[in-house]
């Protein structure tokens, strides 16, 4: 076909990863002065458990809790867990999808079908909203990490809403790029601002292991090919054994899901993190 680009690559994909300095926190800070108490407390219990663990793995003794303890203040260090408060609040107004973008795309990937889509996005709700900053939805491996992977994904349905959390068991990511971005796509060929803003701003986080991210970013990659770019930035919550793309890319090699907050500021590196190319 015509005008169709070389078949994809992985460098051709961006993915997001967080940056070393502060900017992220300061422009949390400057937005949300005032924190719920339930966010507060999970600091604090989040804060404690970080000065015990990094006291334990400094220690001179060398022993496997010592190195079991490196690992997780490793784990704890890829999710930015010190120093940094994330509110649920700010985090919802930063990447939750309007309810009738949200409804349409839910039923085109469901359904496969636009049409169905157009009349789903119609019943929920008016045009007139502004998009969100950075527009996020959630691929979760829920068979990997063991135990935690149903866990994981229960918390981000928690922090973001059940439908921009996807099952990758249930949804194939092939699926959310041929009908649900199609159908952001479709409307904003309609001159409709918000689904166009919304769908050149998305970012998509991947919670698995390297298999997981490599088959989203497979996925994504044939947007470029179709011509169909701009291609979501990832961030990557490592579920997997090896993790080495998530550990390349600033994520860690672990998820210190005994951590309430890690969930939160991992979902906010992906609205703050600087865009970097992978280069295979």
């Amino acid at each position: 076909m015509s005008g169709m680009k070389p078949a994809p690559f992985w460098k051709q994909v961006r993915l997001s990863f967080l940056n070393s300095s502060d900017r992220g926190a300061d422009r949390l800070r400057e937005a949300s002065p005032l924190r719920a108490a339930e966010e507060e407390e999970d600091d604090e219990e989040d804060t404690a458990l970080v000065a015990e663990v990094e006291s334990v793995a400094s220690s001179s003794t060398p022993s496997r809790t010592a190195s079991s303890s490196s690992s997780i203040v490793e784990s704890i260090r890829g999710c930015g867990l010190p120093g940094l408060r994330v509110g649920r609040g700010d985090l919802r107004r930063r990447v939750l999808i309007p309810d009738r973008l949200l409804a349409g795309m839910v039923e085109a990937v469901r359904s496969r079908n636009l049409c169905a889509a157009e009349v789903a996005a119609l019943e929920g709700g008016h045009g007139e909203e502004e998009a969100p900053e950075a527009p996020l939805v959630v691929f979760v491996n829920s068979r990997s990490g063991k135990r935690h992977g149903p866990v994981l994904k229960s918390r981000l349905q928690e922090l973001i809403g059940e439908d921009q959390v996807f099952d990758l068991s249930v949804t194939k990511p092939s699926d959310f790029v041929q009908y649900g971005l199609a159908f952001l796509e479709r409307l904003a060929d309609l001159g409709d601002y918000c689904a166009k803003a919304t769908r050149e701003n998305l970012r998509v986080m991947v919670a698995g292991g390297d298999g997981t991210v490599g088959w989203v970013l497979e996925s994504l990659g044939e947007l470029y090919v179709q011509n169909r770019e701009p291609v979501p930035p990832i961030g990557i919550i490592p579920l997997g054994t090896g993790n080495d793309l998530s550990r390349s890319f600033g994520w860690g090699g672990s998820f210190p899901f005994s951590w309430k907050s890690a969930v939160k500021r991992s979902l906010y590196k992906v609205i703050t993190g600087p865009i970097c190319r992978l280069d295979r």
